[in-house]
């Protein structure tokens, strides 16, 4: 009886195991889904509460031009990122792409979000949908 005990408590423990690791997903990964390609390009330039972000799209792209005229690759790189991230929340495709291929050829830093923006932006506005408020 033992045995058979220690046996069906082990199943028991790795079944809340597997249902606990199903729980713990954050919500950018249960909208991604399988797509694990898909979540590491969002979970890497993609803000989670653009609202708090006090810069508009516009001016971080003067800032990232000012910068790239000076010379200062790294600066320029931020502010596009930003532009991008907050080209993202907007839901605009094509600033997306300008502004991260702006700051990947600046630094040589690959994005993968470039890869099929049209997706990743797709699956962004989802979230904002769900996760916050405009």
């Amino acid at each position: 009886m033992g045995l058979l005990d220690k046996l069906f408590k082990r199943k028991k423990t790795e079944t809340v195991a597997e249902e606990t690791m199903e729980k713990s997903l954050s919500p950018l990964q249960t909208i991604c889904g399988n797509d694990g390609e898909l979540y590491q390009a969002l979970s890497e330039v993609m803000f989670l509460n653009p609202t708090r972000i006090k810069i508009s799209i516009d001016e971080a792209v003067k800032k990232a031009e000012e910068f790239e005229k000076q010379g200062n690759k790294l600066r320029a790189k931020i502010y596009y990122r930003i532009a991008g991230g907050l080209a993202i929340y907007k839901g605009d495709v094509t600033r997306v792409k300008r502004y991260f291929g702006k700051a990947q050829k600046l630094t040589g830093e690959k994005y993968t979000i470039l890869k099929n923006p049209e997706k990743a932006v797709a699956k962004a506005q989802e979230y904002y949908r769900r996760y916050t408020t405009k």
